[in-house]
């Protein structure tokens, strides 16, 4: 009797796109559909749960040790990090603002220290 083909589990942006198909199954039967699972010499099954979920977290970088995560999606994340432009300008990002629930018009007042600043939002004028 021939060892069914298995192939490698699924990881990254293939990982993530597969387990939004999976909505309607449990943790166990989406990490068997993504191949997270090994056939003991006995035919039992067995699912790996744990490196599934690791999987996902890696998937959406998210790193609990502390360790940067590597991504294998396309386009840039969101990042708190300011850079100051050449022109002088500081922008912060739209997800940033988003995050804090920030509108356009909002307005701030710029508050100098030695090698920090800080913005404190003025209360909107009626």
């Amino acid at each position: 009797m021939a060892k069914p083909q298995r192939s490698e589990p699924l990881t990254g942006n293939a990982l993530l796109q597969k387990v939004k198909t999976l909505v309607t199954l449990s943790k166990t039967q989406k990490a068997k559909a993504c191949g997270y699972y090994t056939v003991t010499k006995g035919g039992v099954e067995r699912v790996k749960l744990l490196a599934f979920l690791q999987a996902l977290l890696k998937a959406e970088g998210i790193a609990l040790d502390g360790q940067a995560v590597e991504h294998d999606r396309e386009g840039r994340r969101a990042s708190d990090r300011l850079t100051v432009h050449a022109n002088g300008h500081l922008v912060i990002g739209t997800a940033s603002t988003q995050r804090m629930g920030l509108q356009p018009g909002d307005t701030f007042e710029l508050v100098l220290g030695r090698k920090h600043l800080q913005l404190k939002q003025l209360d909107p004028v009626n």
